[in-house]
């Protein structure tokens, strides 16, 4: 194969998933609609709506697998985990799946005629160590294609199994053909002493969360959104592997389930968006989408469209309005040449909290064919700096 050819699949295979996740170029996002693409028109593809609510337990397990006829999907963990010292030690895994054409255009499955995209990230952070990794993939929406676990990549419900080549999450041995728990995390980059990886076991202790509306998330003034659900509680334990030692972790981690056809507003330049974990054992999910809002939620970068979800110990849910949040940027760092908010205030009026949120190493670019910024941060409450728990943040479009 020659190099021009060799080009021309590789660009093939990265280009279309730039609307997935992460911040492209600014000339990309001056060609496209809205941050990523993530706003450009959807016609002919299925369209997350208010009337198309998830409900527990009709729509599962089989919500868990690909939703083929939406251009858009991901399976996306984070975790907070410590070492056997004691060390803070976070971690990222995520599956992106989009459409290439919409079902009624889709051809007839070969070899070469795949019609859904899909890439995964992987990430290991530890004080001012932090590891990442992509991989790219394809298949066909056909269902006994894209159910065959001979596939280089996709999901299945029952028994659950995301993969992208020996990268997996899939449910444990023993389980029940429907089980969303425990699943077992795999994935390794990287040869001889650079490898690094994890092996972990999750374990859900608290169900499963719908955002927004019955599972419809809203995310701009004007009705785009998606269905987004969550696995917020999650206690893990296992292996992670870094510079060439193996150690034991533990920790809790945070799984998000979201898929879309026309995600954003064409406005919309990208997001900021925090999945905490509470020490009283509350657990909060707020965003903000930077454009695409109304004019009493202004950013430097244009009306904000905000929401979130209030979440029990007990795991009952409250969705959050976007007046009812307010973010702040108290503090940036540089990071990959751009300027990166890296210390947050984050009101919640409804609930009454007023925490400051601060990402302890701002050196958490995923440098990756998609790059954004996605690291552990630490939560403490604004008035008496008391600390209160900790958490994810991931910002897009810096």
């Amino acid at each position: 194969m020659t190099a021009r050819l060799i080009r021309l699949v590789i660009m093939s295979l990265i280009l279309p998933l730039a609307a997935l996740s992460g911040c492209g170029s600014d000339e990309r996002a001056e060609q496209s609609a809205g941050f990523a693409g993530l706003g450009q028109d959807a016609e002919g593809f299925q369209q997350a709506a208010p009337n198309q609510a998830l409900t527990f337990p009709d729509d599962f397990p089989h919500e868990h697998a690909a939703h083929p006829d939406y251009r858009i999907e991901w399976w996306y963990l984070t975790a907070n985990l410590e070492d056997v010292s004691g060390e803070p030690l976070g971690l990222q895994w995520t599956l992106f799946r989009q459409a290439l054409m919409p079902p009624s255009e889709r051809p007839e499955p070969t070899p070469w005629a795949a019609d859904q995209l899909w890439m995964a990230h992987m990430a290991i952070s530890q004080g001012e160590q932090h590891q990442v990794a992509e991989r790219f993939g394809r298949s066909h929406s056909q269902a006994e294609l894209s159910q065959s676990h001979d596939a280089q990549a996709g999901v299945v419900a029952s028994p659950f199994h995301a993969w992208l080549d020996d990268w997996q999450l899939q449910a444990s041995a023993d389980a029940d053909d429907d089980a969303f728990s425990p699943l077992t995390l795999t994935a390794y980059s990287g040869e001889g002493a650079s490898r690094f990886g994890y092996t972990l076991e999750l374990t859900a202790e608290g169900p499963l969360v719908f955002h927004g509306e019955e599972g419809f998330s809203q995310k701009a003034a004007n009705g785009q959104g998606s269905m987004y659900y969550s696995q917020p509680f999650w206690q893990i334990e296992g292996d992670v592997t870094l510079n060439g030692e193996t150690k034991a972790v533990s920790g809790r981690g945070w799984l998000d389930r979201e898929w879309s056809s026309q995600l954003l507003d064409a406005r919309q330049s990208g997001w900021d968006w925090f999945s905490l974990h509470l020490d009283d054992g509350h657990k909060l999910m707020a965003f903000q989408l930077r454009g695409g809002g109304d004019d009493s939620a202004d950013t430097e970068q244009g009306a904000a469209y905000r929401s979130g979800t209030w979440i029990t110990p007990q795991g009952d849910a409250s969705p959050l309005a976007t007046d009812d949040i307010t973010l702040t940027p108290l503090a940036t760092s540089t990071v990959a040449g751009r300027d990166v908010p890296t210390r947050w205030r984050l009101e919640i009026a409804s609930v009454a909290i007023d925490l400051n949120i601060e990402a302890p190493h701002a050196n958490r670019w995923m440098d990756t064919s998609v790059p954004y910024w996605e690291g552990e941060v630490r939560v403490n409450d604004r008035a008496s700096g008391e600390p209160m728990g900790e958490g994810y943040l991931e910002m897009t479009g810096y």
